[in-house]
């Protein structure tokens, strides 16, 4: 296969399955997982792809079933990462709110600082 070749969507989908069983066994954190992701859905060609697991085993031919793996480890390690994302989003959200309660207007910290200082 010549690595200039541009790569499909179906051979993307076929690294991200890839990437998913190497998670499934250990072989890589979820963190390592997305980055990995990340650059399959950004490569444009065969040889790009190839990069992302060229440090992980090839899949066995035999023992790989023709319905493409364990639905049920593939969606509790999907439902993780959806968890992982939406408390990271919520954290922003909290975040951005309390720095906006604590701002205030200026002239107001101001005077109830001195307020305190004379009273």
């Amino acid at each position: 296969m010549d690595g200039q070749l541009r790569a499909s969507d179906s051979d993307r989908q076929r690294v991200v399955a890839d990437l998913q069983r190497h998670t499934e066994q250990g072989r890589l954190s979820l963190d390592e997982f997305s980055e990995r992701v990340g650059a399959v859905y950004t490569a444009r060609t065969l040889g790009e792809l190839a990069t992302v697991t060229r440090d992980l085993p090839a899949a066995p031919a035999d023992t790989e079933p023709a319905g493409g793996g364990s639905t049920g480890a593939r969606r509790e390690l999907l439902i993780v990462f959806a968890v992982a994302v939406a408390t990271l989003l919520l954290l922003v959200v909290f975040m951005a709110v309390t720095r906006g309660l604590n701002a205030g207007p200026i002239g107001t910290a101001t005077s109830a600082s001195a307020g305190a200082l004379s009273g």
